[in-house]
């Protein structure tokens, strides 16, 4: 059986929070209704990553308002939804009982949504971009990598910048993983880093992995847009340009199954 992944390649504008959830939660009855079983939207896709100075503002708890809209779309739709990434408060997390990596300060945090809008996976982003940014300033690593079961995949999630460290892809596949998605905020000039990393991560692990980048402008950066979804060999599925798109592509995990089987490289595997 298939599983229709749809990435929401949103136009995100600087710290206009309510027109850029207003923008995804459209988008997102779009995918839906045109079929989708999982939609996906990028990182931090509310604030923008290049609004440093938003986040202690827009910042919010796991069981906040805007994680509420996006977990009842999830539910209205009956769709599996990836909320991209938001600056979760950590604090309000943990005084509503949830796990977290430190008690106070801020983390990149990625949900999914199962249809009936329970959480079924949280991520916080392991590796800080520290180039050129305040984000290593400003935010607190995850620590935790779970798995969800969709469709026959088992759903991993990393952020952007995590697409430069493999060990973490091991790790996944360690898991199980067979599908890894992956909400961005990745700018301009680094096109071929985009392409190159992301289609290594699903060659060297045999597992699809679907990118969910950004387009927009910032003082500092400009996103490049250009999600995409790479199957097992690390061929392109279906990929968007940098003007805001919705990529759609159907994804097979019995493909993942009959690849690894025929090609051995993860048995190779000497640690």
């Amino acid at each position: 059986m298939t599983v229709s992944l749809a990435l929401c390649q949103l136009e995100i504008e600087p710290d206009e929070v309510a027109r850029n959830l207003e923008r995804a939660l459209q988008r997102i009855e779009e995918a839906a209704a045109n079929g989708a079983d999982v939609v996906a939207l990028p990182e931090l896709f509310d604030a923008g990553y290049f609004a440093f100075d938003a986040y202690p503002r827009v910042a919010q708890g796991l069981e906040g308002a805007r994680l509420g809209e996006l977990a009842d779309a999830a539910a209205d739709h009956g769709i599996w939804l990836l909320s991209g990434s938001v600056v979760e408060d950590l604090s309000a997390s943990a005084e509503s009982g949830v796990d977290v990596p430190a008690t106070d300060g801020y983390a990149n945090t990625a949900v999914l949504f199962d249809p009936s809008g329970t959480r079924q996976l949280v991520y916080r982003k392991h590796h800080l971009f520290g180039y050129e940014s305040a984000e290593t300033r400003l935010l607190t690593p995850g620590e935790r990598i779970d798995t969800a079961d969709v469709g026959g995949f088992t759903v991993g999630v990393t952020t952007c910048y995590d697409l430069r460290f493999p060990e973490l892809y091991r790790e996944l596949v360690d898991l199980g993983a067979t599908l890894v998605l992956v909400p961005s905020a990745w700018p301009y000039p680094r096109v071929e880093h985009w392409k190159t990393l992301s289609r290594a991560r699903a060659v060297e692990n045999l597992a699809y992995v679907a990118t969910i980048n950004g387009s927009g402008e910032f003082e500092e950066a400009t996103l490049l847009g250009r999600s995409a979804v790479y199957d097992p060999w690390g061929t392109t599925v279906a990929a968007a340009g940098d003007e805001p798109a919705t990529v759609t592509a159907d994804v097979d995990p019995r493909r993942v199954r009959e690849i690894r089987e025929e090609f051995p490289s993860l048995r190779d595997r000497r640690r």
